[in-house]
């Protein structure tokens, strides 16, 4: 088979070139030519992946360094633990009484033997926080997405979905061919459209998927006006709430909170990996809908269900939402002051959650500054093509409340020095000023 790509991890060569030309190639030689690619990256010191971590999560943690073959500590300004849950000691505690009680695990699927009184505990917490009759509890965040998906929609129906929506949405419309499209992110009038256009073409019923918190760019969804719309076109909204929860609202309740929504989402999903600093995943609902996913959404069924621990973790972070406010405050705080820094260096970032995206200019090798950021002990997130546009390839930083103004005051000298050191012309970009 005739290929333009050639079998080297010369410098020049580009993911794109692989996703295109490479993907042509042999089983073997694809394995083998991408592993080279990563290989050449790491040596360049551009490949910041798979950084092993010593400690526990946290405002700063210790990470073994590839290059230098040394522990070293750095800020962690890349983790969705926003509260500090992850390291909590009370979340320490009640992770440890559950493992005296109920064992490291479980050994099966929710429906058979998987289902102790502490799964059901935190399935009534969930309804309770998030204004619902009932919840289903999924081994991941990606399991949840795909299992209600799957679960609900038939083939006469019609899923519209933000272009924003998370990649495991959009596994689940693409895994059973559903009828599907996607309106641009947050365009109001686009969503109408499509709406208007299914209420006179579609047989069955009409899904709207938005996320309350948009995890590449930290914006929120017009969940207000998005409500309205699913109610004028009689159409049944999918919340994605992953970072919204615990983070947005008075209470903590999340997104549908913040708008004042509160029990007015039909179908409410989330994770328990963003501010509950573990993993798993729910959605809540009414009784039927719950009571049905859990014999028919597949992902429910014929996975084990989440160990003990980390249900308790789970209830633990429940109970110190409602205990220590604070932590929610602190955050908001830390975000407006971050935000505030960084218009200051010429940033147009006006963030509402944890989230903070800076979009990098065509002139910066994204891969380079990450390595900067790394050198000079800031652990931040770089999102790179395929997982956004060539054209908006960014640094995604996640704030935490366990941040100090110290910690923030030097991500942002790092960030001004990153800047000037690895932008090579001054123009005007989404503006900001390079």
């Amino acid at each position: 088979m005739k290929t333009t790509v050639q079998m080297s991890s010369d410098q020049a060569f580009t993911l794109k070139d692989f996703l295109t030309d490479g993907r042509q190639l042999p089983l073997q030689q694809r394995l083998q030519f991408f592993y080279n690619y990563r290989q050449g990256l790491i040596a360049r010191k551009q490949d910041l992946y798979l950084r092993p971590i010593l400690s526990a999560a946290d405002r700063e943690v210790e990470i073994w360094d590839v290059w230098s073959k040394q522990p070293r500590k750095m800020l962690m300004f890349g983790s969705n633990n926003y509260l500090g849950f992850a390291n909590h000691p009370y979340v320490l505690q009640k992770v440890h009484q559950a493992m005296e009680k109920f064992g490291a695990g479980i050994g099966g699927p929710p429906l058979l033997n998987g289902y102790t009184a502490l799964h059901r505990e935190l399935e009534e917490r969930l309804s309770a926080l998030k204004h619902s009759e009932d919840t289903i509890i999924f081994p991941t965040g990606y399991a949840a997405n795909l299992g209600m998906v799957c679960a609900l929609a038939g083939e006469n129906d019609a899923i519209i979905y933000d272009a924003h929506s998370h990649a495991s949405f959009q596994d689940g419309v693409k895994l059973y061919g559903f009828q599907a499209e996607k309106f641009r992110h947050n365009d109001l009038n686009a969503l109408e459209q499509i709406l208007r256009h299914a209420a006179l073409q579609t047989k069955g019923e009409r899904f709207v998927a938005a996320e309350g918190v948009y995890s590449m760019d930290g914006d929120l969804a017009p969940l207000d006006k998005i409500v309205t719309l699913c109610r004028q076109y009689k159409a049944i909204l999918l919340l994605d709430d992953a970072h919204g929860t615990g983070v947005m609202g008075a209470s903590g309740s999340g997104t549908a909170e913040h708008f004042g929504l509160e029990g007015q989402i039909d179908v409410n999903m989330g994770t328990f990996s963003k501010v509950f600093a573990v993993t798993g995943g729910f959605v809540s609902g009414s009784k039927p809908l719950v009571h049905y996913l859990r014999f028919f959404a597949r992902s429910y069924m014929f996975s084990a269900s989440l160990p003990p621990t980390v249900v308790a973790a789970v209830l633990a972070g429940i109970e110190l939402l409602e205990k220590e406010p604070w932590r929610r405050r602190q955050l908001h705080e830390n975000v407006a002051y971050l935000a505030a820094g960084l218009r200051n260096l010429g940033f147009d970032v006006h963030p509402q959650a944890g989230i903070i995206a800076l979009r990098v200019p065509p002139s910066m090798n994204i891969r380079k500054a990450a390595y900067e950021f790394h050198r000079n002990g800031i652990f931040v997130n770089s999102v790179e093509y395929p997982a956004v546009p060539l054209k908006e390839q960014r640094f995604r930083i996640s704030v935490m409340s366990t941040h100090t103004k110290e910690d923030l005051d030097r991500l942002l000298e790092t960030v001004e020095t990153v800047w000037q050191q690895c932008s090579e012309v001054r123009a005007m970009a989404g503006g900001v000023e390079y």
